[in-house]
């Protein structure tokens, strides 16, 4: 076991961050999104197309948008970790394989925005929110309402039952975001003016996890012990993208 302090030079921080994934891996999860295209079309594209109103191209796009962007992180602040970080590293020797673990002491841990699973949701969150929303509810007050108390709901349950991991980052069950969303999305829809509920299933699942989970927490994050944490998740269709999908699906169900 090695102790060492790794400070890192600014040369060395990079403004976009790949998910650690091998050329061989990534073509086979191309081909199998490929293969699968009718599928996401059909379920998360019609999804997306009948309850947000968007057009089939546009949703097609945002769904390949989410895929391959999931590969990509965005760095948006560095903080001191409080906690040592340890690292695996292998070794090989004539068949022989040894894992020796490194304690870097006072590592910067950098902060991350998942563009596939955490930018792309929250932007056409603020979309809706923006045009769609003014544009074909019968009274969009009502609607900004309605999702300002589902966001609240969620946010608060959310963060009650995030929890921090150390060495990986902030985990929430992941049945709670979505489940809490439809709940409560059902429950208000319908009041004084009917609403369209997957614009607030959607809006509302994808803000109050970010909030709830992510920024919430921020002041956490220096207790992980990990030198890299991304908001949005280690994949495309987990966190906070999968929870505005799901979100929708479970109220068409519900309903």
């Amino acid at each position: 076991m090695r102790w060492y302090n790794d400070e890192p030079e600014e040369s060395e921080r990079r403004r976009i961050l790949l998910q650690p994934i091998a050329l061989h891996q990534f073509m086979v999860l191309l081909l199998l999104a490929s293969l699968l295209y009718s599928f996401f079309f059909f379920s998360a594209g019609s999804i997306l197309t009948y309850g947000l109103g968007l057009n089939p191209i546009t949703a097609g796009l945002i769904i390949w948008l989410s895929l391959l962007g999931s590969f990509i992180n965005i760095p948006v602040k560095e903080v001191v970790s409080e906690r040592p970080i340890i690292r695996l590293s292998e070794f090989s020797f004539f068949g022989f394989r040894w894992v020796i673990p490194d304690i870097v002491v006072r590592q910067r841990t950098i902060i991350a925005v998942n563009l596939g699973g955490a930018l792309v949701p929250s932007l056409l969150s603020l979309y809706l929110l923006v045009f769609r929303i003014p544009l074909n509810e019968p009274s969009p007050q009502v609607t900004y309402l309605k999702i300002l108390f589902v966001t609240v709901v969620v946010t608060v349950v959310v963060n009650r039952f995030s929890r921090l991991i150390p060495g990986l980052g902030i985990a929430v069950p992941s049945f709670i975001p979505p489940l809490t969303t439809a709940i409560t999305t059902i429950l208000v829809y319908n009041l004084h003016l009917s609403s369209n509920p997957y614009m607030i299933a959607y809006v509302s699942g994808t803000l109050g996890t970010v909030i709830g989970a992510d920024l919430l927490n921020l002041s956490k994050i220096s207790r992980i012990g990990s030198a890299f944490v991304s908001i949005g998740g280690a994949g495309t269709f987990d966190g906070i993208y999968m929870t505005g999908l799901a979100s929708m699906f479970m109220v068409f169900l519900l309903l």
